[in-house]
């Protein structure tokens, strides 16, 4: 039986069609190139839409259930920094 591990932070990261094209698909890239560089356990996820577009782009990140509206790429990766 292989080990399950479980990471330290876990991002989700709407790249849905308003979500997309105000920045979403260019925070998934970069946070999936932090992650890889990062010494912690940082997964990155697409996801298609959290139905919150009048706030795009949006964003969440575990633990803490922390939702990200009207982000910068600064704020995001400060985030997963921490």
């Amino acid at each position: 039986m292989s080990k399950f591990t479980v990471p330290d932070k876990v991002l989700f990261v709407c790249t849905g069609s308003k979500c997309g094209k105000k920045g979403g698909k260019d925070m998934y890239k970069a946070a999936k190139k932090f992650a890889k560089h990062s010494p912690q356990d940082i997964e990155v996820f697409r996801i298609e839409c959290t139905d919150r577009c009048d706030y795009a782009p949006v964003c969440t990140l575990s633990p803490g259930n922390i939702w990200l509206k009207e982000y910068s790429e600064k704020d995001v990766l400060k985030l997963l920094n921490s």
